[in-house]
């Protein structure tokens, strides 16, 4: 199990508008990490996720991700790097009308795959490792906010990426769900998928131990484990 580097942001501005989110920011993630990114609302965490999956420019610096230059990425070149990642919302962003097998498989179809039993078989697959084998069936309305989020997570596997970006993924849950989903993220991380949080909750970071990088004054600072 090599120990690669996936991300590497040196000197990097992120900018929306006229405001800087983040300035002379320096990061280095390698594969199989966990590592929590906190800071106060609105410090730019969830802005560094977005520029990660291209979402919001990277003004100035080198950003290097997986093997794509994030300042110079093309627009076509974009879906191929979300493939890579997994990307899991607060807000879940379930397609409200199909589903769990249904959302996933549209998910698969959507990145290429077309052989039926193999997609079958993938989503089979993710959903046993989020403990969900039993609720493919099942409406997205039908099942908890804990649940919800298994899913998320589940479809985030989907492609088996290198890194999962998870944004405040327990901002909506109770305190033991919460715990549940943070363990969830961290077991995957342990087969080698390196995983970065963002939270504001510093007794999931406490309780489930990570590295941990601040957001704050416009500035990424690393904490330690």
């Amino acid at each position: 199990m090599e120990n690669s580097m996936l991300l590497t942001l040196e000197n990097v501005e992120i900018s929306r508008e006229e405001n800087v989110i983040l300035n002379d920011a320096n990061f280095t993630l390698h594969s199989g990490e966990f590592v929590y990114i906190i800071g106060k609302v609105g410090s730019g965490k969830s802005s560094l996720l977005k520029s990660l999956y291209c979402e919001i420019p990277i003004k100035r610096g080198e950003a290097h991700l997986l093997d794509y230059n994030l300042r110079k990425i093309k627009r076509k070149d974009i879906p191929y790097l979300r493939r890579k990642l997994g990307i899991v919302f607060q807000d879940f962003q379930l397609l409200t009308d199909r589903s769990v097998n249904r959302n996933l498989e549209f998910v698969l179809k959507a990145t290429g795959w077309k052989k039926k039993s193999e997609i079958n078989a993938r989503i089979e697959s993710v959903l046993q490792q989020v403990g969900m084998q039993n609720k493919g069936y099942k409406m997205p309305h039908e099942l908890s906010g804990g649940e919800q989020q298994r899913i998320v997570i589940a479809r985030a596997l989907l492609n088996k990426p290198k890194l999962i970006l998870a944004d405040e993924p327990t901002g909506n849950l109770d305190p033991d769900t919460s715990g549940q989903i943070v363990q969830l993220l961290h077991d995957i991380c342990s087969k080698d998928t390196a995983v970065m949080m963002t939270t504001h909750n510093y007794n999931l970071v406490h309780t489930y131990p990570g590295r941990v990088v601040k957001c704050e004054n416009a500035s990424l600072n690393d904490v330690g484990e």
